[in-house]
């Protein structure tokens, strides 16, 4: 009975989850536009999408804005993670450490508006940017990325064994190789999981990116949150099937990727 009730209490979890996406999917498909109101089956959104260059403009802004700062992020934010876990106390390492963790908890209002004024005054004094388009959404985005990344990469870190490392040392490798050979494969599924929580972060990102971007910097969440003012079409809900599909498909094979690494690390 308490394995049943268990197996129970998961579906509900799975269902709170996953049902929302699931009407997605099956309105995508519908040919009304109207939610409440099913006519049949119908490709018809899928291929106004295709013809709506507006919403894959922004898509493919987002995609390309999302990549880039996820990217850097991820550079950044492994080097800071070395930095804290694997240094010494410095001075300063209290404040490095609060600057670092502060976007986890500031309210992203106050970000997008503090960003907006760090852009505006140095446009103004220094002459960049040049006005506010792609280049200061990756900007913003970084800032608000980078602390999760670097979160993720400290558990790592924390609970790597240097043993392999010590070793590799004792036997003449340069910390640099020990760190390339050694460190950066033992690491590399909490790198490609903060990758992706970067890569997600940025592109579900709306509020931050209504500050600091440009006329040519439109996103996909601005066209989304602009359009609910006139109700959602349902080229939003095709659209959003094919990037629930994309970025599924990605996260299996990422978790397949790190399952068998961790699979072949206890088999050794």
């Amino acid at each position: 009975m308490r394995i049943k009730l268990s197996n129970f209490i998961l579906f509900l979890g799975y269902l709170f989850l996953y049902a929302p996406l699931l009407c997605i999917v099956v309105c995508s498909f519908n040919e009304s536009m109207f939610v409440s109101v099913w006519s049949g089956f119908s490709l018809k959104w899928y291929r106004a999408l295709m013809s709506d260059q507006i919403m894959l403009r922004a898509t493919w802004t987002s995609l390309k804005i999302a990549s880039l700062s996820a990217s850097v992020s991820v550079v950044i934010g492994v080097i800071a993670a070395i930095v804290i876990v694997r240094l010494r106390k410095f001075r300063g390492k209290s404040f490095f450490m609060g600057a670092i963790t502060a976007p986890l908890v500031m309210p992203e209002v106050i970000m997008g508006l503090a960003l907006l004024m760090l852009f505006v005054g140095s446009e103004e004094y220094f002459g960049w940017p040049d006005g506010r388009g792609t280049l200061t959404v990756v900007v913003a985005h970084i800032t608000l990325t980078l602390s999760y990344v670097t979160m993720v990469v400290m558990a790592r870190l924390q609970d790597l064994d240097r043993s392999i490392e010590e070793a590799a040392l004792d036997l003449g490798a340069s910390p640099i190789k020990a760190f390339f050979v050694i460190t950066l494969p033992m690491i590399s599924p909490s790198i490609m999981v903060g990758w992706l929580l970067a890569f997600a972060l940025s592109l579900d990102d709306v509020v931050i990116a209504s500050f600091v971007a440009g006329p040519g910097a439109t996103t996909l969440p601005m066209i989304v949150f602009s359009s609910l003012r006139f109700g959602i079409s349902p080229e939003i809900n095709a659209l959003a099937t094919i990037l629930i599909t994309v970025l599924s498909i990605g996260v299996i094979i990422s978790a397949m990727w790190i399952y068998r690494k961790k699979d072949a690390k206890d088999t050794a």
